[in-house]
């Protein structure tokens, strides 16, 4: 008699007749090796010829319709964070940072990181750790009494960037690819949930559609203010309006984008098309629904700066080391802004602060090797089937050089934003049936075009002021909930609701027992719960990047302790590891049902 699955081979008769259980078919599997190193630039240097020296004709040459589409929604994705994250910079550091600073920045450096990087499929913004960082700095600054500017431009250029460039250039960064998707699937569900979360509602911070229905809002203050006459003014009605808009502006992309599979329309080619303008098409749309037909009710609008000018504090005097009206309140109007570069040698007497930069730098070169590099790790994994390779040293170095001018100019700290990373290889990516990633578009253009055009934005800011919050919000939602399909472990949580006989055909599935794949997955809950409740929690938020860090060790040397090895590798290992053990699992079987015909 046969056996009934290929579960069966681990049955202790089956393995006296000497036939190899599951974990001696690989006995290496589910282990993780690091790389050899490449120290003394050697892997720098191998980082640019095997990426941008190989590879950049081609990606600055593959235009296309495709090219155009997702330049325009990364740009639209990119726009939003952008000049949310500019307001909250300006409440944290009493607007020496804001919204023109943030524009600036993003686009510069996107634009430089599109030309110069080695993995130009990562989108380049500001993230949430970096803000709490560089609001620590700002009181730091303020506690030891020298000027903010001055104090972040020392972090940036003296000791930070110096961190970045050691370890770029001993090699260190191989030490990010000890993650696995364990690690991975963890922090992307992380921040799809925050996308979400904001989008809908965030029980952690006053945004999201659902929060329009909160008569304490500070926006329905704002919006009765701009009315005039506040007895006219209806919250109710602002927040239904406004939650119409945004689910409605989530399920037109849905709907249309779903065109492309669908048998109307005159050609493949006008289904592709509608497909990938799907976010233009639905922005237009709603925004125009707004203005047209209800223009009696106020909304919430993308909130830009009037001009171009820095959005910092106003300053008493020329040398802008005193602010108005705190500083001098007898004069009638200050002086004017602060100058575009920070006078690094003014430090009001304070020249130990050089020394006191590099504390502070340590904690913001950890967060940029963390976030970066766990979200390199992501987006070039093996499953996303990338060709052009990837260049960790090399960006890391050009990371930590942009952030130097940043710091000097007085403009936000940028890194891997992980969502529009997402966003962007899965519009390029051509996918079959069950999700799989088949080849991806790897293109330079899309990165290039969409920053340029949020530099232009400068340019058109009145403009902008006529897209409503609610649009926005739901291309949020949006791109929340288009990139939970990638993430194994959302997968994984939904198998605790479906029925065992209708699970997803995986190597997991095929050859573990369904107990065994569910305490996986509670364990990778809790490490999610952890990292979760710290991100959350504003008065250890600055401790996400180290709770995420805490996911790789408990990878490598808690999960072993219960699970075997080949049961890791089919749950995170890499495919080829997976292929090949799977092979060799079937000549096993089949070698068994042999001898089982034999009558051995």
């Amino acid at each position: 008699m046969s056996p009934k699955n290929e579960k069966d081979i681990d049955d202790p008769q089956k393995v006296k007749l000497g036939r190899p259980s599951n974990a001696e078919i690989m006995p290496d599997a589910g282990k993780i090796h690091l790389d050899p190193a490449q120290p003394w630039g050697r892997g720098l240097m191998k980082d640019v010829r095997s990426t941008l020296f190989t590879h950049f004709k081609e990606e600055m040459t593959n235009f296309n319709q495709r090219t155009v589409a997702v330049s325009l929604l990364m740009f639209i994705t990119v726009i939003a964070p952008t000049l949310t994250f500019g307001a909250i910079y300006g409440s944290s550091t009493e607007f020496h940072i804001g919204a023109v600073e943030t524009i600036i920045a993003t686009a510069w450096t996107g634009v430089f990181s599109s030309l110069f990087s080695g993995m130009p499929m990562c989108i380049v913004g500001s993230t949430g750790p970096v803000l709490i960082m560089t609001s620590v700095i700002y009181d730091l600054s303020k506690d030891i009494g020298v000027p903010f500017p001055q104090f972040y431009a020392w972090v940036s250029v003296c000791w930070m960037f110096v961190y970045t460039t050691v370890t770029a250039f001993f090699d260190l960064t191989r030490y990010v690819k000890l993650a696995t998707r364990f690690t991975d699937d963890i922090f992307a569900l992380l921040i799809v949930s925050i996308f979400i979360l904001n989008a809908v509602g965030s029980p952690f911070r006053p945004v999201g559609l659902l929060r329009y229905f909160d008569p304490a809002k500070i926006v329905h203050v704002e919006l009765k203010e701009e009315v005039g006459a506040p007895e006219e003014y209806s919250y109710v009605k602002t927040a239904l309006l406004s939650i119409l808009i945004g689910f409605a502006m989530t399920g037109t992309i849905f709907a249309v984008r779903s065109l492309k599979t669908c048998p109307f329309l005159c050609s493949q080619k006008v289904r592709d098309s509608f497909h990938d303008f799907a976010v233009t098409i639905a922005v237009i749309v709603w925004s125009s629904v707004k203005h047209l037909g209800f223009p009696s009710i106020e909304t919430e609008q993308l909130k830009v700066p009037d001009a171009f000018e820095p959005t910092t504090y106003a300053c008493c005097t020329a040398n802008c080391t005193t602010y108005w009206p705190d500083d001098c309140p007898d004069a009638t109007a200050p002086f004017g802004t602060r100058s575009w570069f920070a006078k690094m040698l003014d430090l009001d007497g304070h020249e130990n602060a050089i020394f006191i930069a590099a504390g502070p730098a340590i904690l913001s070169f950890l967060l940029f090797y963390l976030d970066n590099g766990i979200t390199w790790h992501l987006i070039y994994s093996p499953q996303n089937n990338l060709k052009h390779g990837d260049s960790y040293n090399w960006d890391l170095f050009l990371n930590g050089l942009c952030n130097l001018i940043n710091g000097i100019l007085g403009l936000p700290w940028l890194v891997a934003s992980t969502v529009p990373c997402m966003v962007h290889i899965n519009k390029l990516a051509e996918k079959d049936m069950d999700g799989k990633v088949l080849n991806v578009q790897e293109t330079r253009l899309t990165y290039l075009f969409s920053h340029l055009l949020v530099g232009l934005s400068l340019l058109f800011l009145p403009a902008m002021k006529q897209i409503p919050m609610p649009v926005l919000l739901g291309v949020f939602l949006f791109m929340g909930l288009s990139s939970l399909g990638g993430i194994d472990f959302w997968k994984r949580v939904l198998m605790f609701f479906q029925q065992p006989s209708l699970y997803a055909k995986t190597p997991a599935t095929k050859y573990m027992k369904a107990s065994r794949i569910h305490m996986y997955t509670v364990m990778q809950i809790i490490f999610f719960c952890g990292v979760f409740v710290v991100q959350n929690i504003k008065a250890i938020a600055i401790a996400f990047p180290f709770m995420t860090l805490m996911c790789i060790p408990g990878r490598l040397w808690l999960l072993p302790k219960f699970f075997e090895g080949w049961e890791l590798m089919l749950l995170d290992g890499e495919e080829e590891q997976i292929e090949e053990w799977i092979e060799k699992k079937e000549q096993v079987v089949n070698d068994l049902k042999m001898d089982e015909e034999d009558g051995v």
